[in-house]
Formats: structure tokens, sequence, C-alpha cells
């Protein structure tokens, strides 16, 4: 019986230890936007930590006028998604790469024609939490954001 105990003992020490070396050795790199407006924001539009790229959050705002689109929440939505789209294309990805989106509404009313736009972009169906909040950044009505794998 110890014999088994001490085995099953250094076998997780080692992965406790593998773990903990691969996070050392991981290099993290937080991308410059490919935006030219937005290199002066305080974050980044992508962090990469090995193959895993996590996007900031993206409303349904026209980067080439720097306005929020008009339409309500379908145009918004649309509008968002292209954003991550862009964003995923600098770095050789694509929607399908994306493994996680988290959604946040303005108000849960919106969730039905949202999930109704989301369906036709996100056909892979990544993992997803929606939520509402009160209150977004420039009166958005959605804010998604992703973490996409290479």
């Amino acid at each position: 019986m110890k014999t088994a105990h001490y085995l099953f003992l250094s076998i997780f020490m080692s992965g406790i230890f593998t773990c903990l070396y691969s996070q050392e050795k991981t290099e993290i790199i937080f991308h410059k936007s490919h935006e030219i407006k937005k290199q002066t924001a305080p974050y980044s539009d992508a962090v990469q930590v090995g193959n895993t790229f996590f996007l900031a959050g993206q409303l349904g705002m026209d980067h080439s006028t720097r306005t929020m689109v008009e339409g309500g929440i379908t145009s918004e939505t649309e509008q968002a998604i292209k954003n991550i789209e862009e964003v995923l294309a600098q770095h050789g990805l694509t929607l399908d790469n994306v493994v996680k989106c988290t959604v946040v509404l303005s108000t849960m009313d919106d969730f039905s024609v949202f999930n109704e736009v989301y369906s036709k972009f996100f056909v892979k169906k990544p993992a997803r939490t929606t939520f509402a909040a009160s209150g977004l950044a420039l009166n958005a009505k959605i804010e998604i954001d992703v973490i996409a794998v290479q």
C-alpha cells in the first residue's frame, strides 16, 4: 500500500512541477492594436499566451469613423463580431479558432435577437457566457470578448 501511495504522490508532484515549469516558460505577448488610433489605449486588443489568444471586448463600433453603428442590437452585434474577426485576422485566426465567448448585453430583452445574429457567425458553437449589465461603454447594447486557440 505504501509503494502505491508513494508512486501516486511522486506522479502527482511531478505533474505539479511540470505544470509550474510550463507556466514559467510560457511567453506572454501583449500585441499592439492593428488600428493606429487604438495603439495608445490602456489595454491590448489581443494578449497571446502560447497558442492561446485573449481578445479585448469589442463593441458595435465602426472603427473607421470611431462611432457606434446605428440600428440597435442587430447592427451592433454584427459590427462587434466583425471587429473580432479583424483582430483575429491580424494573428492568422478566424472565428473557427474561438473556443470561448463572453457576451455582455445592456438588457436581457435583447437576448433572442442577439442570439439569432450570433448563431450565423459562430457556427462551431464555442462555449459561451451571456449576461446583462447596467451600463456599457459608449452606451453600447453589447460587448463581446473571446478566447481563441491557434
